[in-house]
This record gives C-alpha cells, structure tokens and sequence, in this order.
C-alpha cells in the first residue's frame, strides 16, 4: 500500500452540502435559512444580544479571584517516581533534584517548580529534594526509609 492509495472508508466522511445551487439541490434560493429576518441576513451575532435587555452573563454575580502571580508547579505523583526507579531512569543512590527529574524525562520543566503529590506506592529508599511536596508524599517517603527536603527558591514572596 502507498500514499496515494490511502482512503476513507465508504460513507465515513459524508459530502458537504451545499447551498444555494439552484432548487434542483434541495436547499437553493433561501439556503434552509427560511425568508427574511435578522437570522436569514449574513452577519448576525444574536447569540449574546437579548434586545436592549441586560445581558444574562452581565446580570449574573461574578465570584472568585484570579491570582496574577500564582506560581505553577510542575506535579508528579510518587508512584511515577517507583516506576522510573525501577525502570533504571532514575538512579535511586544518588539524590534526586528537579534536574535529575527533568533529565531523566518524569518532568517536562520545572516551571516554577516541582512539586511531589503521594498518589501510588513507594518502595524504594529516595533522598528527594524539591521545591513542594504534600504532606501525605513526605510521610509516604519517610516511611520507605527514604528522606524527601522540600526547599523554598531563593526569590519566594
């Protein structure tokens, strides 16, 4: 099989149809838009307009914040970390730093940060240190026998 013999199965991608072709086409002259109105013109956007009236999505209460400058943590789950053990991408004598994680491809980039949750089993005995981790991830590594730093980066609040 080559390229160009490539195609889609029969009827998986139905023809367009196409309006305004003359009434032999079954949707000629108005084009399945009936007959005069705002909604048979070319250029409507009635969707957001109620009519004079006040919008409903200007009526509705807004709620919440936004933080500007929230920091975003590139997150990994313990259990990641155990099977990156054991598949030999990460080396379980040696510390593990941000930059070993990005290195060894568990994490993508640090962004401002990496922070370790503790979703999965851990087994092996880790020295991790990161900038966050939960508390339930810190436990769950103290108890493999492992030790788990979370520091703080240099330019914090």
């Amino acid at each position: 099989m080559k390229l160009n013999e490539l195609r889609d199965n029969p009827g998986a991608a139905p023809k367009r149809m196409r309006v305004g072709r003359g009434p032999g086409s079954g949707k000629g002259k108005t084009a399945g838009r009936g007959i005069k109105g705002q909604k048979s013109r070319s250029g409507v956007a009635i969707k957001g307009y109620e009519g004079g009236q006040m919008p409903l999505y200007q009526r509705l209460p807004k709620r919440g914040f936004n933080k500007p400058n929230a920091k975003k943590f590139a997150v990994i789950n313990l259990g990641l970390i155990q099977k990156f053990v054991e598949a030999g991408k990460l080396d379980a004598s040696a510390p593990i730093t941000e930059d070993v994680l990005v290195a060894s491809g568990l994490v993508r980039r640090k962004l401002d940060g990496v922070r370790v949750l503790a979703k999965g089993e851990i087994t092996s005995k880790l020295d991790i240190t990161v900038t966050g981790a939960s508390k339930a991830a810190v436990d769950a590594v103290a108890k493999a026998g492992g030790s788990l730093t979370v520091t703080t980066p240099a330019a914090a609040e």
